[in-house]
């Protein structure tokens, strides 16, 4: 793996299915980008409403506790711009209706780079292919290219005055093996455990999940030949140029 390079790049979206989504995969990155001057926002396609029902909170009441913790998570890694969808949570299809709503996210935010979830189920993990995810990371994909960069796509959002938009690369979440690159987010390993902790409807157990993110972490850096010590976040880097 590569340590992934940040030159020239002002802007990032982040288009995730579920709240805590990007918490888990990419908060240490963020905060890596926002404290170097870049301006990261966030697209959430559902609300989480289908998340913690053991928890006995109704449905309904589980969307707008859920979008607040996500707010609060991005706020510690230096995010204030949120887009939520409202798709229904454990429903989504990479259908022509989520595409137009992702292209018109990236064409009003305009951003370098836009980081999502991939479209490949990991069949060695697949508790990490979530339906939503493969979903969210397909319609994403197409939203990148050709839908945002193609005038002629989505003809609606050139009625909203949203003007085409080419994005350079896509950086997508991946299984460790087939990752190409890496960020060091030794100095910001803290607060992505923090910005997990603000998910307190779906993580209960504070100790068990900053183990486990200090585990993940640590074998990414070593993976990625830093030293020991060290923790990293991997992902795959597709130019889109």
């Amino acid at each position: 793996m590569e340590e992934l390079d940040l030159t020239g790049v002002e802007r990032v979206l982040v288009v995730m299915a579920h709240p805590d989504d990007v918490d888990f995969g990419f908060a240490g990155s963020v905060a890596v980008m926002t404290d170097a001057g870049i301006e990261v926002t966030y697209c959430l396609v559902t609300d989480g409403d289908a998340g913690g029902s053991e928890t006995g909170v109704a449905r309904a009441d589980m969307a707008p506790i859920r979008r607040d913790e996500q707010r609060a998570a991005a706020a510690i890694v230096g995010v204030h711009e949120l887009y939520f969808l409202g798709y229904p949570d454990g429903r989504v299809e990479a259908t022509l209706d989520l595409r137009r709503d992702v292209t018109r996210v990236i064409r009003t935010v305009r951003p370098d780079r836009v980081i999502t979830l991939s479209p490949d189920r990991n069949w060695d993990r697949i508790y990490a292919s979530h339906p939503d995810h493969l979903a969210t990371g397909d319609a994403t994909v197409c939203a990148v290219y050709p839908d945002a960069r193609n005038r002629w796509a989505h003809p609606e959002l050139a009625d909203e005055g949203l003007e085409p938009w080419t994005v350079g690369a896509l950086w997508m979440g991946i299984g460790r093996d087939r990752a190409t690159h890496y960020v060091d987010i030794t100095t910001a390993v803290d607060r992505k455990i923090e910005a997990l902790l603000s998910h307190k409807s779906q993580l209960p157990d504070p100790d068990a999940t900053e183990t486990m993110v200090r585990s993940w972490t640590g074998a990414i850096a070593r993976e990625a030949g830093l030293p020991e010590g060290r923790m990293a976040e991997a992902m795959r880097v597709v130019n889109t140029l």
